[in-house]
C-alpha cells in the first residue's frame, strides 16, 4: 500500500487514466477498449489522449454489443494480452453474464491454470442526473457471488489508481467498479506506480461507539456521516472494504467488536446484497457470549427512481445514515435529526450533469 503524495492531488478519473497511463507503457500487452473510449468525454477523462499516445491498434472504441466484445476481451486475455474492457454502465453487464461467469471465471479452473484470463472490466454505476431504472443500478453482488472473479469498489482517486493498476497485473478476471458520483471528488495520490492489495480494507476513521462499513460512493458519505454525529458526542469508526471480492472481513470485524455495533451501508439493495453478505459474516463468526447489534442500508426495494424527488427517498444519505446510526447508539432517544446544512455533501451541489 502505498503512501499518498501530499503535495500532489488528482481528481478520480485522472488517476485511472494516469494508471492505465502508466501500465500501457510498462506492459505493451496492455490494452483498452470499449464504447466511447475515443470520445471527447473521454468516458467523464479517464481515457483522455490514450489513443494519441498508444495508437489506435491499443486503444479503440468498439460496437454496441458487450457480449461479442466481452468474447473478444476474454479471448485477447487467454491469448496472452491485458485488456480493459470499458463498460460505461454496469446494468449492460447482464447483455455479457454469460461470458463473465461461464467463461472468463470459469476457464482457469477448468483448464487447471494452464489458462489464464487476466483482464478489467470497467462499469460505472450510481445515480447523477436522473439516469433511472436501467442506467443507474449496481449489481456487483451478483458477480460476487461467482468464485473466479474479483470485485474491486475503490471509494477515492488514490484507491483507483492503485486498484487499476493491480487489477491490470492480476491474472484473473477483476471487474472494476466506478460510482461516477466519485467522479467529482478529488484525492492525494503519488505520481509513481502503486499496487493496492485486493482483499485488505482501510480504516478511514477511527471511533469507539459504532462501526459503518460504507462500500464505494457510500463511504465519502459516511465519513460526512461520522462528522455530523461527533457534534452530538458519537465517536464513529468508518471502514472502507475497497475489494468486495475477496472480502477483508476480519477488518470489520475487529471493529465490530470493539464498539459493539455495526451499521453496513451498501449502493445497491439489500435483499442478498454485499450488506447482508458482510452482516452474515460478521455474525457467524461471533462467540456465543458475544452481542453485537447490525443493522443495513441501501436502495429502498423498488425500482431505481428518475425524479430527484424520489432519489432522495431511494438512495441513503446522510441524513438518514446518521439518524440510523445515532439510534443504534442512543435507542432511548427519538426524533433526533441532524440539521439540513450539515447533511449536504459539497461535490453533490458542484455535480451539473454530463453535457
Amino acid at each position: 500500500m502505498s503512501s499518498p503524495d501530499i503535495r500532489r492531488e488528482l481528481g478520480y478519473g485522472e488517476a485511472i487514466r494516469e494508471a492505465i497511463g502508466q501500465e500501457m507503457e510498462r506492459d505493451t500487452n496492455v490494452i483498452l477498449f470499449g464504447m466511447d473510449v475515443d470520445d471527447h468525454k473521454a468516458i467523464l477523462g479517464s481515457t483522455e489522449g490514450l489513443r494519441e499516445i498508444y495508437g489506435s491498434e491499443r486503444v479503440f472504441s468498439t460496437p454496441l454489443s458487450e457480449d461479442a466484445m466481452t468474447g473478444v476481451a476474454i479471448g485477447a486475455a487467454m491469448a496472452g494480452l491485458r485488456p480493459i474492457h470499458v463498460h460505461i454502465r454496469m446494468d449492460f453487464l447482464t447483455l455479457c453474464a454469460n461470458q463473465l461467469i461461464n467463461m472468463a471465471a470459469k476457464s482457469r479452473y477448468m483448464f487447471g491454470g494452464a489458462v489464464k484470463v487476466p483482464m478489467v472490466v470497467r462499469s460505472i454505476i450510481g445515480k447523477s442526473w436522473g439516469q433511472g431504472p436501467q442506467h443507474s443500478q449496481s449489481l456487483y453482488s451478483l458477480f460476487a457471488h461467482i468464485p473466479g472473479l474479483i470485485i474491486v469498489a475503490p471509494s477515492n482517486a488514490h484507491d483507483a489508481k492503485g486498484c487499476m493498476i493491480s487489477a491490470i497485473r492480476n491474472d484473473n478476471p477483476v471487474l472494476f467498479v466506478e460510482h461516477r458520483m466519485l467522479y467529482y471528488t478529488r484525492a492525494f495520490v503519488q505520481e509513481a506506480p502503486f499496487e493496492q492489495p485486493l482483499g485488505r480494507a482501510r480504516v478511514c476513521a477511527v471511533g469507539d461507539d459504532i462501526t459503518i462499513v460504507g462500500i464505494s460512493n457510500m463511504v465519502v458519505e459516511c465519513l460526512r456521516v461520522r462528522e455530523i454525529l461527533a457534534h452530538v458526542g458519537i465517536s464513529s469508526e468508518v471502514i472502507d472494504p475497497i475489494s468486495l471480492a475477496p472480502l477483508d472481513i476480519e477488518t470489520i470485524l475487529e471493529s465490530a467488536r470493539r464498539t459493539g455495533r455495526l451499521l453496513i451501508v451498501d449502493n445497491a439493495w439489500t435483499s442478498c446484497g454485499m450488506s447482508a453478505e458482510i452482516a452474515a459474516r460478521v455474525a457467524e463468526s461471533l462467540y456465543p457470549s458475544e452481542q453485537i447489534s447490525i443493522q443495513r442500508m441501501g436502495f429502498a426495494p423498488v425500482t431505481c427512481p428518475t425524479t430527484s424527488s424520489l432519489e432522495k427517498v431511494f438512495y441513503p444519505n446522510p441524513t438518514t445514515i446518521s439518524q440510523k446510526a445515532y439510534a443504534m447508539v442512543r435507542p432511548e432517544s427519538t426524533g433526533w435529526q441532524p440539521k439540513p446544512d450539515q447533511a449536504e455533501l459539497a461535490y453533490q451541489r458542484e455535480f451539473k450533469g454530463p453535457f
